[in-house]
């Protein structure tokens, strides 16, 4: 089925996925995909880079890895940057009508992202092969997922700061940031009127501790932003997460929870056996100092994954800096990527 994309909020283009049935086994009509592309696709298709969102991100987060002289060269490479599902452009409880609006919106698996994606892809943009999928934290997840879903299309994969399912640890951790959204009393178990926000700037406050480490607040890093004061720093996390949407939030981070590359089918929730098939060499970059995700998970993983390399980045901005948010870090990153990426198999 081809498929005819439209222009949505002036830079990202709209892929009509129609009834898309998610691996919950609910159908969602009329589902669609948000997605950028830079650069162009060479003659033989072989250059696509995919990149897929991560946690409350959308398309632009991977901007300081394109462009002339960083590891996405748009002179070499086509690069398909994604929205994941729930996050606000592409399907998700706040842009969606009913009956399917809101709380009533289906529960979300990594793997329906990658779904969707393999079909926008192979169906609009005629790709079948993948030169590298690089994701940073529920985008790394989804690289990893694509490196197991789909062996012989995936060249390459790199995956910064983010595992191939979640672990206990990251369980109860969520279950924290999700009490504290639905603890306010205007949430209304999804079926708010009005943003909840009492529930939203106390998910900041987790969201701003977590994020960064433990190290990045003795040294009171927060003071070379240009907050005067660690409150400062916390009234400016607050105003960033109410412009977002509380049942999207939620969406997402259910779908990080129940992430686990093994319950992939055909591999009878067999974790370890899921990673041994992985095709792609593959770059894990953990950051040293990550909340999230820490280095010995990484470590962990890399002995399953035949082709696995491990490059932590040594930086105190924890999760943060898989993003390039410290100082150094984007270069490191792109340096990592670019010399990963150019060596051959």
């Amino acid at each position: 089925m081809q498929n005819s994309p439209v222009l949505a909020d002036g830079d990202n283009t709209i892929f009509e996925l129609g009834d898309f049935a998610f691996e919950s086994g609910a159908t969602l009509p009329n589902a669609r995909l948000s997605y950028v592309t830079y650069g162009a696709l060479n003659e033989s298709k072989t250059n696509t880079v995919l990149l897929p969102s991560w946690y409350s991100g959308n398309h632009h987060g991977y901007e300081f890895l394109i462009g002339p002289g960083k590891a996405l060269d748009t002179s070499k490479y086509f690069i398909v940057a994604t929205d994941m599902f729930a996050n606000g452009l592409s399907s998700s409880p706040s842009n969606t009508p009913p009956p399917f609006a809101g709380p009533d919106f289906p529960e979300i698996a990594i793997r329906d992202n990658v779904k969707a994606t393999h079909r926008l892809l192979t169906e609009e943009l005629g790709i079948e092969h993948l030169r590298a999928v690089i994701g940073f934290s529920m985008g790394a997840q989804q690289a990893l997922q694509w490196a197991v879903s789909h062996p012989d299309m995936v060249e390459a994969a790199v995956a910064i700061c983010g595992n191939a399912k979640e672990y206990p640890f990251g369980i109860v951790r969520l279950e924290g940031a999700k009490s504290a959204l639905m603890a306010d009393s205007a949430w209304n178990e999804g079926r708010y009127d009005k943003p909840p926000e009492v529930g939203l700037k106390a998910l900041a406050r987790h969201w701003a501790t977590w994020g960064v480490s433990q190290e990045w607040w003795r040294r009171e890093t927060y003071r070379e932003l240009g907050y005067a004061s660690i409150e400062e720093r916390l009234l400016a996390a607050e105003a960033g997460w109410l412009r977002r949407d509380a049942n999207n939030l939620l969406w997402q981070a259910k779908m990080w929870q129940r992430h686990n590359v093994g319950d992939t089918p055909g591999f009878g929730s067999d974790f370890e056996k899921a990673l041994r098939s992985i095709k792609a060499r593959v770059l894990l970059m953990p950051s040293e100092t990550d909340l999230y995700f820490p280095v010995a998970d990484a470590e962990y993983e890399s002995r399953f994954i035949p082709e696995a390399k491990l490059v932590p980045i040594p930086s105190i901005w924890g999760h943060g800096a898989g993003a390039g948010r410290g100082p150094g870090d984007a270069d490191f990153l792109n340096q990592a990527i670019a010399d990963f990426l150019g060596r051959s198999r």
